[in-house]
């Protein structure tokens, strides 16, 4: 729902005019107790540096009370089989110059960051919340693993550098984890391969080593269970990885299931209409 017409930087404005009216119509009632869209991440092209502002402020004026902040994807990786030409990205985006000076503007307006990118870049995000520590920052799908290309085949030898990137990261009270998108193609576990859809307790096995890295390094409180659908469609159902995480989360306190699957949004994006 981009715009078709007007300036290149402002046409995502139209997504979030898009995503607010599906808002108005789920607090109408008319969906009943669902809350659609309650809170808005849209888009804005940090690379403009300080001239971004008129960009977040045309964001803010249609999002309402509802927008929350952007995402600028950034991954990036040396193998050109992995990155997809449709979204070029050059490597170092989070360091620039021009994407800190409008990531200044994000922070000073209070909205939050949500990062994709791939699991060696991770470190990256580590510096940009260090030289932002009032910026709420969210890595999502558990930091972008790679699993095809030249990682293929290297599943250990990526845990071990993931997990260590992830552990440091973590010490960035500033920083949320985003649990889950681990069936996108590029993860590599071969699930939109198999002749038949996984169960959810295959789906949990195969996860397990992943979500409680991140539960352990960012605390329940820090930590939420992500859909991604309809991305992640490709390698399960909906139901399936809701049980998948229900099966993940069984051992949980009652409190740490409360945050993984509401409360770490909710006050992450100040979400008061779930709380």
């Amino acid at each position: 729902m981009y715009r078709e017409q007007g300036p290149e930087e402002m046409r995502p404005v139209g997504e979030t005019e898009f995503a607010n009216g599906v808002a108005a119509m789920c607090s109408s009632g008319v969906c009943g107790k669902t809350k659609a869209c309650a809170g808005i991440v849209g888009h804005a092209d940090l690379m403009l540096g300080s001239r971004v502002e008129p960009v977040f402020s045309a964001l803010m004026r249609a999002g309402g009370e509802r927008f929350r902040g952007i995402r600028h994807g950034v991954s990036w990786d040396a193998d050109p089989s992995i990155v997809s030409p449709a979204s070029p990205v050059r490597p170092g985006l989070l360091a620039d110059k021009m994407f800190r000076e409008g990531f200044a503007v994000l922070s000073r307006l209070g909205l939050s960051y949500d990062v994709s990118l791939y699991h060696p870049q991770i470190n990256e995000v580590a510096g940009l919340a260090g030289a932002f520590p009032d910026a709420r920052i969210v890595l999502n799908h558990v930091g972008g693993l790679l699993g095809i290309g030249a990682y293929r085949g290297k599943r250990n030898e990526v845990f071990s550098r993931w997990a260590a990137s992830i552990k440091a990261l973590a010490a960035r009270p500033n920083v949320y984890v985003k649990v889950g998108g681990l069936g996108q193609g590029y993860n590599g576990f071969g699930f939109n391969e198999q002749a038949e859809p996984p169960s959810s307790e295959m789906v949990a096995a195969t996860f397990r080593p992943y979500v409680e890295t991140c539960i352990e390094a960012f605390g329940a409180s820090r930590s939420m269970f992500e859909s991604n659908f309809p991305v992640d469609k490709i390698s399960y159902s909906y139901p399936v990885f809701w049980n998948a995480c229900k099966l993940l989360a069984k051992g949980a306190g009652r409190t740490e299931k409360a945050d993984l699957f509401a409360g770490s949004a909710a006050r992450c994006y100040r979400l008061d209409v779930i709380r």
